[in-house]
């Protein structure tokens, strides 16, 4: 089990870690979901030992890394660089970190073709990395993580520059691999997609602190402020309110709405109106739908109601 205690951290005045708590269980992924600046990878450099805290405690499996080095801490981390060593096989590549602690090289090369085999590299180990499609270089950055038998992987968007479908494939595969090893993972992503597709648990976080945490399922039906709503990607979030588009409906008895914009998507057409009660919102739209008003209900069991100010932490 991976555990942060109260982490602070500041940079220049700034504070990007105040006073964070989490646990992440063996087998186990969490997403921490933020956007850019808001602490979420100096979070995963102080769990890494890159980066030292002002405070608080890195404990990996009960034992407290705090002050040990990076080296020491058996654990891999994964860059969206895949960081391959051009003048190595990649079989070479997969082994580099056995060999790095000291494995005898038939057995670590051993452990490497295994894993690459795991990843669906088997018998590429010959070819050079500059030889590799992208995809393929972030499954050997993938197999040498986990080739090293870490403790511990971190992952720091390794995934945001490849094209989508080499991204879900790569996301499935590293989720399964981290549950395999029956080791705790954690992501740092600015994609809610991401987040929910990979994760057992995600905390939001937002001007170095995090504003809520919880299972995807807990938070896509209840986030707890506008801020948490905003960073999961939610539509119709008011100061107040959540009001999942697909809470609303074409109802004769409804209030009439102007249809301000409309939205064609590959699963439907989307429409902006003005409501009198929630103002410019999103709903969909049934096929064949022509006009420049709708009357509208609302399924109001839907409706989340925010218990703590709007933007602020909770």
């Amino acid at each position: 089990m991976l555990e942060l205690q109260n982490i602070r951290k500041q940079f220049n005045g700034k504070t990007v870690a105040d006073g964070i708590s989490l646990q992440v269980a063996r087998g186990s992924l969490l997403a921490i979901l933020g956007r850019s600046g808001c602490g979420k990878s100096t979070l995963l450099n102080i769990a890494a030992g890159l980066t030292a805290p002002d405070g608080g405690h890195v404990l990996l499996d009960g034992t407290d890394i705090t002050a040990l080095p990076p080296e020491k801490r058996r654990i891999s981390l994964m860059f969206q660089d895949y960081a391959l060593l051009p003048h190595l096989t990649v079989l070479q590549n997969t082994a580099f970190g056995l060999k790095m602690r000291g494995t005898a090289k038939r057995q670590a090369e051993e452990a490497a073709e295994a894993m690459l085999e795991q990843v669906g590299l088997s018998g590429e180990g010959y070819r050079r990395p500059d030889t590799l499609s992208g995809g393929e270089q972030q499954r050997v950055a993938l197999a040498r993580a986990l080739a090293a038998e870490p403790k511990l992987l971190l992952l720091d968007e390794p995934f945001s520059s490849l094209d989508t479908g080499l991204r879900s494939s790569l996301r499935n595969l590293t989720r399964a691999q981290a549950g395999r090893l029956n080791i705790p993972a954690v992501l740092v992503t600015h994609d809610p997609e991401e987040a929910f597709l990979m994760a057992d648990r995600i905390a939001l976080m937002a001007d170095g602190r995090i504003i809520q945490e919880g299972s995807p399922d807990e938070l896509g039906a209840h986030p707890n402020s506008a801020a948490a709503a905003k960073l999961l990607g939610c539509r119709n979030v008011g100061d107040t309110f959540y009001l999942p588009p697909d809470a609303l409906f074409p109802d004769p008895a409804g209030p009439a709405c102007p249809v301000l914009a409309l939205h064609r998507l590959p699963g439907g057409t989307r429409a902006e109106i003005g409501h009198p009660q929630f103002g410019r919102i999103e709903m969909p739209l049934p096929p064949g739908f022509h006009g420049s008003e709708i009357r509208v209900g609302t399924d109001t069991a839907r409706l989340v109601r925010f218990q703590t100010p709007p933007d602020k932490p909770a």
